[in-house]
């Protein structure tokens, strides 16, 4: 690591140590670098490797766990433990592991005990919620038919080649109203593309994935910001998709909330057009500014978003600057869709605890906190197209991240039966009242209490 970053990460640090705790749980540490610099995906392993007392290692609940020999090994693919070294991996141990066995290996790679507390308020007690519903989804998933994911994979591919031809159509025609339409068309196929390649994102090594990346964005990126952080500790201050905008957009309850945050839901506008090709530009930047970023950390596939407006000169015959001019605004426009999107998903309603609400435990079952962080849509969920492209079935996907989409829909009797004896606090609502609910939740800065169990 180079000198002045070691002194930026070290100052840094020094003032994360002078900050509040979360102001839901209070007694966890504030993340380290959360506040700092370009607020990416490295930058937040890098803090968590600061909290989290894996000493270089992989923490699982109260234990260190060396994975060097099994990583190339590892089934899911070698990029998730190449990720995750140095912090603690519980909540993803947890909920990418629903097989009872998989926890019986890691007695092969147990090193030692932790020395310190786990930076994170989340229990996996084995009669709670969360723990009792894995291994009941355990056995239904042997009973859902084999090729119910099919569906998710046409649909994917549909998207995809709807998106090269139409982006193509759009630089090749010379009528302006055909031109326009076709634009449009390739800009709901690029946003849309995205979403559904988040579903192959979450599970093992696919070739799926990379189609993400035709949006300039890196899947190996969101697999931190979305994957590592959003769905393991969703709505609390360790959530890199809330604090990667800030101190632009707020979406958390703040006090001291400035107007252009209140105003959110209007000045988000001015960003999420942008956010595909601010994403690509932050992880290029950083092959100047991280020593060994482009080695470490950049790969092939960082080219794929190229691929686009590749075919589309190669396809319409038109000029390059043309072809440049259309793909620009095509990429800003499908940025927007896909942002617009996912703020309204499920996540940003009053309803829906973040830090600074009161929590009903300073200790919750991650899977009761799961549901308290977000409310179902059933108008979406009722149609696997609208699941696959909008986010759908969000309170069990965000249970069981690694199972396809299209299936989640077999699990729902069995999860709202455990919801109920549990008394877990599952919610819906519908796209319309989640939209009124997100510009609600922008200009929110009082903190909520939650109702008892």
């Amino acid at each position: 690591m180079a000198p002045k970053e070691s002194d930026w990460i070290q100052g840094a640090e020094e003032r994360a140590a002078q900050k509040k705790t979360h102001v839901s749980f209070p007694q966890l540490k504030y993340p380290s670098l959360r506040d700092e610099g370009f607020r990416d995906p490295l930058q937040w392993l890098t803090g968590k490797a600061m909290d989290d007392g894996a000493e270089g290692l992989w923490r699982v609940h109260d234990k260190l766990y060396d994975f060097t020999d099994f990583v190339k090994k590892h089934p899911g693919g070698e990029e998730w433990l190449e990720l995750t070294k140095g912090t603690d991996i519980t909540e993803a141990f947890e909920a990418h592991h629903i097989n009872p066995s998989t926890e019986k290996m890691l007695n092969k790679y147990y090193v030692r005990d932790a020395k310190t507390p786990r930076n994170s308020p989340f229990t996996f007690h084995e009669n709670g919620f969360y723990r009792t519903l894995k291994r009941v989804v355990y056995d239904e998933l042997k009973k859902i038919p084999k090729d119910a994911s099919a569906t998710a994979d046409r649909i994917t591919d549909g998207i995809f080649a709807t998106l090269l031809c139409s982006s193509g159509l759009a630089c090749r025609c010379e009528n302006y109203w055909l031109a326009t339409f076709w634009y449009i068309i390739a800009s709901l196929s690029l946003a849309t593309l995205t979403v559904t390649c988040h579903n192959f994102i979450h599970r093992r090594t696919n070739w799926r994935m990379y189609l993400f990346n035709m949006s300039m964005w890196s899947y190996r990126d969101f697999r931190v910001s979305h994957v590592l952080s959003h769905h393991l500790h969703t709505n609390t201050l360790n959530d890199l998709e809330l604090s990667s905008l800030e101190p632009y957009l707020f979406f958390t309850p703040r006090k001291d909330k400035p107007l252009h945050a209140r105003l959110g839901f209007l000045t988000e506008w001015l960003f999420f057009p942008f956010i595909f090709l601010l994403s690509f530009s932050k992880r290029f930047l950083s092959i100047f500014l991280r020593e060994g970023f482009f080695k470490a950390h950049y790969r092939w596939h960082d080219a794929i978003g190229f691929l686009l407006p590749l075919c589309m000169w190669f396809t319409s015959g038109s000029s390059l600057p043309h072809v440049l001019y259309t793909w620009l605004w095509i990429n800003c426009t499908g940025s927007l869709v896909f942002y617009t999107i996912g703020v309204n998903a499920a996540h940003h309603h009053p309803d829906a605890i973040k830090d600074g609400d009161e929590p009903r435990s300073l200790t919750p079952d991650w899977g009761e906190h799961q549901v308290e962080a977000l409310l179902d849509r059933k108008d979406i969920n009722s149609n696997t197209f609208a699941v696959m492209t909008l986010f759908g079935e969000h309170a069990l996907h965000h249970m069981f991240p690694t199972l396809d989409h299209s299936i989640l829909k077999y699990l729902h009797p069995v999860f709202m039966e455990l919801c109920e004896k549990y008394q877990a606090n599952y919610r819906v609502s519908t796209q319309f009242q989640l939209v009124l609910g997100q510009i609600q939740e922008t200009m929110r800065t009082d903190f909520r209490t939650q109702p008892s169990k």
